[in-house]
């Protein structure tokens, strides 16, 4: 994850925002809990991750515990939530995030939900837009230090 974060940001963030990208992001363990975090190994290495859940989190890993809500969604009325997409940098266009996400939306759909939505980095947004995903709403992370984050939040129907 640090190194997606670090490297596929580049040509998007500062070197302010990589680092408060770090603060804001990563695994929400409860993902791993919950059984429902994917991970895709090539060449005998972790080459992508990425997950979904009927929490109500949207964003953020263990570390960014405001951002954390355990409250189970309604999948008759709530979006499932799409959640810690990264592709190593060695791995990025094979395909691995798309089928990550695939398999992630359709979790979901078999849970019930009929809808998904994610926050995406600006360096993800082409594949979840490539996807069927549409722009909800662009939104900055709460600071740290200083120095918010730019993200977007996405939905598709599934």
């Amino acid at each position: 994850m640090d190194r997606a974060i670090a490297t596929l940001q580049q040509p998007f963030l500062s070197p302010a925002e990589i680092a408060a990208s770090r603060a804001v992001m990563g695994l929400d363990t409860q993902l791993i809990a919950d059984g429902t975090y994917l991970l895709a190994e090539c060449e005998s290495r972790l080459a992508g991750c990425g997950g979904w859940s009927a929490r109500a989190t949207l964003y953020g890993g263990d570390h960014s515990t405001s951002l954390r809500d355990a409250a189970m969604l309604d999948p008759a009325t709530q979006a499932a939530r799409i959640r810690a997409m990264y592709t190593d940098p060695d791995f990025t266009r094979r395909g691995l995030g798309r089928m990550i996400l695939t398999r992630c939306e359709d979790a979901a759909r078999e849970a019930g939900f009929r809808r998904a939505e994610m926050m995406a980095t600006l360096a993800g947004e082409p594949l979840y837009r490539a996807c069927g995903y549409e722009v909800i709403e662009p939104v900055r992370s709460a600071p740290v230090d200083g120095v918010s984050v730019p993200l977007i939040r996405m939905g598709k129907a599934l």
